[in-house]
């Protein structure tokens, strides 16, 4: 009791790209006493993706939210209350508006983190209980899977060796792939192809023996599979096979039943698809069976950060990210070249190259139209060379680039008015075999109609493909990547 009484009350609210986040709590310099813990579904990200910016909207929910954790926090008496913004407020166009905006309307600071301090918090903060409670493992990794970014960690004897921290969130794989309610087959398998690439491009050395994932959608996912498959309440552990059952559960039921059933909230039932998604993609890339899910993170790494260092806890914590950065005192550069590894950048241009191959080998199916089946094929080819583009784009030359993304895109508009044309005609065609006869005049007056469009979209295609220079596309892909990116060995 006396322990309590003399630990400082504070408070740490996360504005991140799905969420904004608050934890109040008695804090020690190596353990906290969460007295309060409330979460709001904001997606702040969701804008910033659309248009670059925060808009008008998601300020004025924010500013909503982080009034009422302030007053949460004085209810508490809770001193200081840090607050700390990432991935979306670090890529908004007017971010800078938006922290004047909060500290006018709640007399808050808010600390926009890198994505290598927000990953050294994150690391901190999801960790202290297993540290508290089983001393500093020899190794040990954490996954925190934001809904604009993803930060991975790995330490050695509690010391982090090494991290990174990607532009690819549950709320950004969403609104970019997986807007379908619930999700196509189609938007899941181009989704996959672009996590695949990019995760097959990092470089991550030594792949962690265990790995523990914090964020909204690992939480839920947890919450999910107790809810649904009755797991044991008490475990913190997601294997691969309970995410694969997830997984086809969400695609089978909109998020609206998924919210009903299995008690979350509609707006991250609607992102869950991605969230799970990330995960089982990148527990493929580091070889685990299971992770362990974690309610703790970046509000309680900086709430310790505050209890240890006191008013200049984030110079501290930017000096022990920067002295982190690389491990051991050796560049990613160096060790790129020392160990002859291929870089994000090299993986990039030997990926985009056998897209482009892929993509390219179905011309000639398509142009024949003999078979409906190489028009679906070459368009999720399409879609792919697109995913694989996202994946590479900050290695691209941003002219290039454009140019090579409108040119893809609109083949795979083109492609995708013939597709889905097919498909309609298909569905007509079974339907006339099925109506009674006095019908099926009707339902053929349809099949005809959808005939001579059909017969224009092809034209459209074949249109498209003869000004199409098909060596000058190869060659606009396999220059894409600067050339200054391909020596760096940064990834």
């Amino acid at each position: 009791m006396q322990k309590q009484e003399a630990a400082p009350m504070r408070a740490a609210i996360d504005i991140g790209s799905n969420t904004i986040h608050i934890v109040v709590a008695r804090c020690y310099v190596d353990d906290l006493d969460i007295v309060a813990d409330q979460v709001e579904m904001v997606r702040i990200g969701e804008s910033v993706t659309a248009t670059g910016e925060i808009s008008a909207e998601k300020l004025d929910a924010a500013i909503a939210v982080v009034s009422r954790y302030k007053e949460l926090a004085e209810q508490h008496k809770a001193e200081p209350v840090i607050v700390v913004a990432t991935e979306a407020i670090r890529k908004a166009s007017n971010s800078s508006e938006f922290l004047e905006a909060v500290r006018q309307k709640t007399g808050l600071q808010v600390y926009i983190v890198s994505g290598d301090v927000e990953a050294t918090l994150t690391f901190n903060g999801a960790t202290y209980e297993k540290v508290k409670e089983q001393g500093t493992p020899a190794q040990l990794a954490v996954m925190d899977l934001g809904g604009g970014s993803t930060e991975l960690v790995t330490a050695k004897n509690g010391h982090i060796s090494w991290r990174t921290s990607i532009p690819v969130g549950s709320g950004w794989l969403h609104d970019r792939y997986l807007c379908s309610n619930p999700p196509t087959s189609e938007d899941v398998s181009v989704a996959r192809a672009f996590l695949q690439t990019y995760f097959q491009g990092m470089r991550i050395k030594e792949p962690p023996a265990s790995l523990i994932v914090t964020g909204g959608s690992a939480n839920s996912l947890l919450l999910l599979a107790h809810n649904a498959f009755k797991l044991d309440a008490a475990s913190k552990q997601l294997t691969y096979g309970d995410l694969l059952r997830c997984e086809g559960l969400m695609r089978v039921l909109l998020a609206e039943e998924v919210a009903q059933r299995y008690g979350q909230p509609v707006s991250r039932a609607r992102i869950l698809p991605a969230g799970a998604l990330i995960i089982r993609e990148m527990m493929t890339r580091l070889h685990l069976n299971d992770i362990t899910v974690s309610p703790h993170g970046i509000r309680e790494g900086a709430l310790l950060a505050y209890q240890r260092y006191g008013e200049h806890w984030l110079d501290h914590v930017n000096a022990q990210a920067m002295s982190s950065t690389r491990g051991n005192g050796t560049s990613v550069k160096k060790q790129a070249q020392q160990e002859h590894e291929e870089t994000f950048a090299q993986t990039g241009q030997r990926l985009l190259e056998g897209r482009v191959k892929k993509l390219l080998e179905w011309r000639e199916e398509v142009l024949k139209n003999e078979d409906v089946e190489a028009v679906h094929k070459m368009r999720v080819a399409s879609r792919r060379m697109r995913a694989s583009l996202d994946a590479f784009e900050t290695c691209c030359k941003p002219g290039q680039f454009k140019k090579i993304y409108r040119r893809v895109k609109e083949m795979a508009d083109l492609l995708g008015n013939a597709r889905d044309t097919d498909v309609m005609l298909q569905g007509l065609q079974e339907k006339a075999e099925q109506v009674a006869s006095e019908e099926r005049a009707g339902v053929e007056w349809l099949i005809e109609g959808l005939k001579v469009y059909r017969k224009q979209r092809q034209e459209q295609l074949e249109e498209f493909f003869t000004t199409f220079d098909e060596d000058d596309f190869k060659h606009q892909i396999v220059t894409c990547i600067k050339k200054g990116a391909l020596s760096d060995g940064k990834g």
